[in-house]
């Protein structure tokens, strides 16, 4: 599986538990990839939760490295 496989399959899973998710994408690597999910913060741990073991799976299986960072797209931004 490619790293652009991954990286749908993961958005395709994010998706379909939350349909008010924005998900920005950034490769780090050819086998690495970050998420950031910005969602309502009551879809927060179900995105974790449906992420955390095929994420693990891509990572022992294909050797890709997705990680996958879930934000509450409603907080004010951190100053500082």
């Amino acid at each position: 599986m490619s790293l652009d496989d991954a990286i749908g399959k993961m958005t395709d899973l994010i998706r379909s538990v939350s349909t008010g998710a924005e998900i920005k994408a950034v490769k780090m690597s050819e086998e690495e990839a970050r998420l950031s999910v910005y969602a309502p913060a009551a879809e927060i741990q179900v995105i974790k939760n449906a992420t955390f073991q095929p994420a693990i799976d891509l990572l022992n299986n294909e050797g890709l490295d997705i990680q996958v960072f879930v934000y509450d797209k409603d907080a004010p931004p951190l100053k500082g």
